[in-house]
């Protein structure tokens, strides 16, 4: 479908597409593509389809994505509400743009080349991993150096201060060693 502006001359996007030559999406427009769920589910879905798709089961897939069930547990009205909004909203505004080859007589939707250009923007938030312990450990190492220096200081260490600013610099030497090993500061 090529796209016309009120002055009736071609989009330059949709004139790219035709020729099979995709354009980059601005900014802007990708968020608002990506604007609603529904349209992001259908990026998603059909990212993960091997050529074109019915209409019917994209929509089924959405729709069982938004109930959290399972498509055999959809009602006729969770269908329809999914397959109407499809079928006159989100699928030609993504066939506008060039992400879908959407075949509205019969039914079927096609991912496009230019579907790869959304990748990105769909990736799920990375978990954030265990807790940093890194300043526990300095920590630790800080406070029992202290209580080192206070024990010479107080003579219940019998070292002299010499040997415990050595013992403070290798304590505090090993411990960023150790964390600098585990950052894989050293292998790269």
């Amino acid at each position: 479908m090529i796209g016309r502006s009120p002055t009736g001359a071609i989009d330059e996007a949709a004139r790219a597409v035709e020729q099979g030559t995709p354009s980059d999406l601005s900014l802007d427009d990708v968020y608002h593509l990506l604007q609603t769920k529904r349209r992001r589910d259908v990026v998603r879905y059909l990212r993960g389809a091997d050529g074109p798709v019915r209409l019917r089961e994209l929509a089924e897939q959405v729709a069982a994505w938004e109930q959290d069930t399972a498509v055999e547990n959809l009602s006729s009205d969770e269908r329809q509400r999914v397959y109407i909004s499809l079928y006159q909203s989100h699928l030609p505004k993504l066939d506008n743009h060039g992400i879908v080859d959407y075949d509205k007589d019969r039914g079927r939707v096609e991912a496009t080349p230019r579907l790869s250009q959304l990748d990105s923007y769909l990736e799920p938030p990375r978990e954030m991993g265990a807790p940093d312990r890194w300043p526990q450990r300095y920590a630790a190492t800080v406070g029992l150096c202290a209580l080192l220096v206070c024990g010479i200081w107080a003579g219940i260490v019998p070292i002299t201060g010499l040997a415990g600013a050595g013992i403070v610099l290798a304590a505090v030497t090993a411990v960023t060693v150790v964390h600098a090993w585990s950052a894989d500061v050293f292998r790269r």
